[in-house]
């Protein structure tokens, strides 16, 4: 089912992009299963870690997961997806934020994955085009900062299991390295 997930997903991005990059987006998924199959992670979180930003940037829809994946997939895909994108950024941030202190531990494996690879995408950027990586984001550095530094602080409050807490360290490392380390530097390519 993994390889199938990996395919329903390659379909469902597909022409789409990283942020102001030209790495096909499907990339992100794939670093996100990546690491959830490294923490040892059920295939069932693997998955949902394949599927889990095709609800809120495609077509696809919470039913067409369920029909091909099952329920339990289709619920942690629900549960780390944004409810209405329609929000206000502030909100949705907020909101993804509150929901961490009470989900489920497979929901939280799924979105620390998710958020550390996107902190590792976001300091390779800077380390290549500087201050300007900011410019891709619908926030600045500061709102940013503010929401990396919260979800690295709910991560490491709630998560438990040695494994993954290793991986919410790391987030928090990596966060603090991006927004203490980097700010207003030139890119190193210059």
């Amino acid at each position: 089912m993994i390889f199938e997930a990996i395919e329903f997903a390659t379909k469902a991005h597909v022409d789409h992009f990283r942020k102001g990059t030209k790495v096909p987006y499907i990339i992100h998924p794939l670093q996100v299963a990546r690491i959830l199959i490294e923490s040892d992670c059920s295939d069932h979180v693997v998955i949902a870690g394949i599927l889990h930003d095709t609800v809120e940037d495609t077509p696809v829809t919470l039913d067409d997961i369920e029909q091909v994946f099952g329920k339990e997939v289709m619920n942690l895909v629900k549960s780390v997806s944004e409810p209405d994108k329609s929000d206000l950024w502030e909100q949705r941030k907020q909101h993804t934020i509150e929901s961490l202190k009470t989900d489920p531990s497979d929901v939280l494996y799924v979105s620390l994955a998710d958020k550390l690879d996107n902190i590792r995408a976001i300091k390779e950027d800077f380390d290549k085009v500087g201050d300007t990586v900011w410019d891709r984001f619908n926030r600045p550095y500061e709102q940013q900062k503010w929401y990396y530094e919260a979800l690295a602080d709910a991560f490491v409050s709630r998560i438990v299991d040695d494994r993954y807490l290793a991986l919410a360290r790391l987030l928090g490392e990596t966060v603090k390295s991006v927004f203490q380390n980097h700010i207003h530097q030139a890119p190193y390519n210059q």
